[in-house]
């Protein structure tokens, strides 16, 4: 068993964008198969740059604000509520559009 309380986590830049937060509660030696379990926090106008991955999934929740995710191009809006899946390959961009900030849940699952 584990349990971690994010507000005992400290806040770490995510690798695609310095001025996005995040707080990794769970880790790739936490559970098999996951490589990590988080939340950042993308201030109004910040983004997480086009990017894909090889070996993961990854599935993003968003718990406040608004936003746009590319997914192979095309343009979805995110919104409070709005679960997306990324699959193996897809090259995805998240971005805040809004003027307040954008706080999405989100964990990457292994794929072998």
């Amino acid at each position: 068993m584990k349990i971690t309380s994010i507000n005992d986590i400290s806040n770490q830049a995510v690798s695609h964008n310095a001025a996005i937060q995040k707080k990794v509660m769970l880790h790739s030696q936490d559970i098999p198969n996951l490589i990590y379990f988080s939340q950042a926090e993308f201030p109004p106008g910040e983004k997480a740059a086009a990017h894909f991955h090889q070996d993961m999934c990854e599935v993003f929740f968003v718990e406040s604000g608004r936003g746009i995710i590319y997914i192979d191009g095309k343009e979805y809006t995110l919104e409070k509520g709005v679960c997306v899946v990324v699959e193996i390959g897809e090259v995805h961009e998240l971005i805040n559009n809004s003027s307040e900030n954008l706080i999405i849940t989100y964990f990457g699952v292994k794929v072998t």
